[in-house]
């Protein structure tokens, strides 16, 4: 399974549309390689350099098994046309947050997992909950890292 994104490759830097600096919406993602069984996807992006650890920037979860992609500027709503949820970042809201380290350069992990089954959580969950709906179901993951400085 792989995933990447139009906006930028693997381990470059991440446009500032895409971050606190800009409009701050979500990069165009899009997939392939899902594997047989799969039932639902689920996105978390997360920055592990953060100072007071890592930190979430966007959890999405029942995404179809059929899609192949997130267009750009996905907005903020807890409920996604097709089905999907997102959940609370570490700003506190629901949805992409971007990129905005205090300082430094960061790295941001933009991870997708292939399940076994939907899941039950209410919208608006955070990481942790999501993760623990996933133990026992992932089927296969892929990352795209990229890159921000301030």
């Amino acid at each position: 399974m792989e995933i990447h994104s139009s906006a930028f490759d693997e381990g470059a830097t991440i446009p500032q549309k895409y971050t606190c600096d800009g409009p701050n919406v979500s990069p165009p993602l899009r997939w392939s390689g899902i594997p047989g069984g799969t039932k639902t996807l689920a996105l978390i992006c997360d920055d592990p350099d953060a100072p007071v650890g890592t930190w979430v920037h966007w959890v999405v979860w029942n995404i179809p098994a059929a899609t192949t992609e997130l267009a750009e500027h996905v907005p903020p709503v807890e409920l996604m046309a097709g089905g999907a949820i997102q959940g609370k970042n570490d700003f506190r809201k629901i949805g992409y947050g971007g990129p905005c380290p205090p300082h430094g350069s960061h790295r941001y992990f933009f991870s997708l997992f292939a399940l076994n089954t939907e899941l039950h959580l209410k919208p608006g969950s955070t990481k942790a909950e999501l993760l623990k709906a996933m133990d026992g179901h992932i089927l296969a993951e892929a990352l795209l890292m990229g890159r921000y400085q301030r």
